[in-house]
């Protein structure tokens, strides 16, 4: 392995992975500094593949995360691709795609997604999340109001009346357990395309391993396994994908 190439990925001497335990698809807290899940695996993939230490930086939300990976007290993290993150992080092409989806009440008007975006919803959504930077683009006449994770999102919903809480379709989904007077709202808004990435500071070449790390993992089987493995239902392998190509523009 290229020593200057590790030194780019881990100036360390450890690979620390930001892992963002609010999405609950992709990694669950387990104590302080602890985590476990998807991104976990992969992060152990990756470090053992440069023959480097694993740290974890454990965050709640994904704005922490991004911000760690930025500041440089992470190395790589995973977040969704936006266009909005990319100033200074470099993405892979997707590993897992998930679904962004809406929760209402039992008895409101509203039976469908196009129906959302209308003057006097007001739609509940984490702070910096792939779905609060997607609908910030794309709602045009309803209230974005916004909490500081996803884990707060529907509570908050509940407790300020607001007419629709926006989520991961796992999240809402545990959310909604012991809530029988709230419903999804079928299908999704959005395809949430999770990725790795890696400040554009430590050069292209860490940038485009990081990316052919990626599709290899998919091809080896190792992305379903850590699915699998952690028994997430309801996400989906990315398809492969040309490591050349940027990630932004498909």
């Amino acid at each position: 392995m290229n020593q200057e190439l590790i030194s780019q990925f881990a100036p360390t001497g450890v690979l620390r992975a930001c892992i963002n335990t609010g999405n609950a698809v992709l990694a669950k807290a387990l104590g302080p500094g602890k985590a476990s899940g998807v991104s976990v695996d992969i992060a152990g993939h990756l470090a053992k593949e440069l023959g480097l230490e694993l740290s974890l930086v454990v965050v709640d939300k994904a704005a922490s995360s991004v911000e760690a990976v930025e500041n440089g007290d992470a190395d790589i993290g995973f977040f969704a691709i936006d266009p909005n993150r990319a100033h200074k992080i470099a993405f892979t092409h997707p590993y897992v795609l998930i679904e962004g989806a809406y929760v209402v009440r039992n008895d409101s008007p509203i039976k469908s997604n196009d129906e959302v975006d209308k003057a006097g919803n007001r739609i509940v959504v984490a702070t910096g999340s792939a779905y609060d930077l997607y609908l910030t683009r794309n709602i045009k006449n309803a209230e974005l109001i916004r909490v500081a994770t996803s884990q707060q999102v529907v509570q908050s919903f509940l407790e300020n009346g607001a007419e629709v809480a926006a989520g991961v379709r796992q999240q809402l989904q545990a959310d909604l357990r012991d809530k029988p007077n709230l419903r999804m709202l079928d299908g999704r808004f959005m395809v949430i395309r999770q990725a790795m990435g890696i400040n554009k500071s430590r050069g292209p070449a860490a940038a485009q391993y990081l990316r052919e790390f990626v599709e290899r993992v998919k091809a080896q089987g190792l992305v379903e396994k850590a699915l699998n493995d952690n028994k997430i239902d309801g996400a989906g392998i990315a398809p492969a994908d040309d490591p050349n190509k940027d990630p932004l523009a498909c």
